[in-house]
């Protein structure tokens, strides 16, 4: 059965497009494997998901992905330097512990890397804290006491830690609702995805 382009969110459509046919691709908070599912039919890559959760890994399996359960903080120690041609993150990297070692790792692992995260630079958030508030958006769809996201950062920061590690930015694409947003990024913007390379 053909996979429906379709309903592949459009950062996940973006994401996609950065992946060349046939490359080695290693997804970590892979979830049900949607992406991985989608390379797999499209471009024939060869494809291994890395996600925690019990019911995310069964329904990787009931779509054919390779899957290892592995908690990301551990690192990535399975895996070779280089082992792949590219190592995406998707939404996991605010709520990561150790920001910088995972995306060591990520660099290690792999040749280029692609990243995404809520962008807490978003107008909307800096409106609900000065109202005395932590923003609840949906990008962000949590109460201050029961969120995972625990690193939060705007473009210039991500930016900034990735020069500190030595990452070159090849890309970056911004995204509100789905729809790509090019003017004013840092302001209007809720979601950003890089492609980077070490």
């Amino acid at each position: 059965m053909s996979f429906n382009h379709s309903i592949l969110r459009p950062d996940l459509q973006r994401i996609a497009a950065w992946i060349e046919p046939g490359s080695r691709v290693l997804d970590l908070g892979c979830g049900t494997g949607t992406l991985l599912k989608h390379l797999q039919e499209s471009k024939q890559v060869d494809g291994v998901g890395v996600e925690i959760d019990n019911e995310r890994m069964i329904a990787c399996v009931a779509n054919g992905v390779n899957v290892i359960q592995q908690n990301l903080e551990d690192g990535l120690a399975l895996f070779d330097d280089k082992q792949f041609d590219v190592v995406v993150l998707s939404q996991t990297l605010q709520a990561m512990l150790n920001t910088e070692h995972i995306l060591k790792e990520m660099a290690r692992v792999a040749k280029r890397g692609i990243v995404s995260f809520p962008n807490f630079g978003h107008w909307t958030h800096w409106w609900s804290i000065f109202n005395g508030h932590m923003p609840v958006t949906g990008q962000m769809p949590y109460e201050w006491y029961n969120t995972p996201n625990i690193h939060l950062c705007t473009l210039s920061d991500f930016e900034a830690l990735a020069n500190k590690l030595g990452l070159s930015i090849l890309t970056r694409c911004t995204f509100k609702e789905g729809e790509e947003i090019s003017f004013m990024p840092s302001w209007r913007s809720t979601l950003a995805l890089y492609h980077f390379q070490s």
